[in-house]
């Protein structure tokens, strides 16, 4: 369990799509969305990432490895996201062995899930899913199809950014840890992760149509599309999970984005596309403390 289980939190399942597009990406250019903030000695580059992506799309331009070039750091989700340390958190926050998924679901939602991780494809089965607790169920069931298909969280946009710093010399760091993005899930209430694997369960027929569509956002720097596919369905939908997945972080990364316009330089910051899109985006959060974020 690598970190597409957890950093697609951010994108849930409706910010999972987002997070993890890719799927059905051909060898294409693609022109991804590009923010910066400014002033009179810092420049800070915002950029929208998905976390699994086909080796061979091409999403690089001009404007884009200036930026990177330029950035004296990186700033992405997370970085303590090794194999060992997630394997740990899963373990500890995502499994209930005393307290069977099956036992806190409808006959109806039983079959329901047995269907989903036939088609999906689980390894081990709906035996595998019935000691997850209903977050860790959710995610289970929208990254798997995704992974077996030959994606590569390697292939990542974060990973090859951080890949590239890291090569030059130059620090990466993290906005957050592994284990606060696990807790975002698994502390939330029983009933509002239920509700987020019912939301699963439910539109497991439609994940490829609106994952061809969210990735045809990216790949055009189309944030409003990506707002209206994705974060407008969650706050509709699940308004205390869209409230606790995005909006609260996006105001935190604010404030720690207005905190780096203390210090002269220019830094990179990349994150899930969904937290730069909409009327909750960063952007946003920014410009109620006064701070604008220009598209480039």
């Amino acid at each position: 369990m690598g970190n597409a289980i957890v950093n697609p939190l951010a994108r849930l399942r409706a910010l999972l799509l987002v997070l993890l597009t890719g799927l059905f990406a051909t060898p294409a250019l693609a022109h991804p969305a590009l923010w910066v903030v400014k002033d009179a000695d810092t420049t800070i580059y915002l950029f929208g990432t998905v976390h699994l992506l086909p080796s061979d799309t091409d999403w690089h331009f001009p404007a884009l490895d200036k930026a990177l070039s330029d950035s004296r750091a990186l700033y992405v989700e997370i970085t303590d996201d090794d194999q060992s340390n997630m394997t740990a958190l899963v373990m500890r926050y995502g499994l209930d062995m005393a307290h069977p998924l099956s036992t806190l679901l409808t006959p109806f939602d039983r079959d329901r899930l047995d269907r989903a991780a036939r088609l999906a494809n689980v390894p081990g089965g709906v035996a595998a899913l019935n000691v997850m607790r209903p977050w860790l169920a959710a995610l289970t069931l929208t990254v798997a199809p995704l992974t077996q298909a030959g994606l590569d969280p390697a292939a990542g946009v974060d990973k090859q950014l951080r890949s590239a710093m890291e090569k030059t010399g130059k620090p990466v760091r993290a906005l957050e840890t592994a284990e606060q993005q696990i807790r975002f899930l698994a502390d939330m209430p029983q009933a509002m992760q239920l509700a987020l694997l019912r939301s699963t369960l439910r539109d497991t027929d439609r994940a490829s149509v609106e994952l061809k569509a969210l990735i045809d956002a990216w790949k055009d720097g189309d944030d409003q599309a990506i707002a209206r596919l994705e974060n407008d369905l969650m706050r509709r939908e699940e308004p205390q999970l869209y409230q606790r997945l995005l909006v609260e972080r996006n105001e935190t990364w604010a404030r720690q984005i207005a905190g780096m316009l203390q210090q002269p330089g220019v830094v990179f910051i990349a994150v899930g596309a969904a937290h730069l899109a909409g009327t909750d985006s960063v952007q946003a959060q920014l410009a109620k403390d006064g701070i604008t974020a220009e598209r480039r």
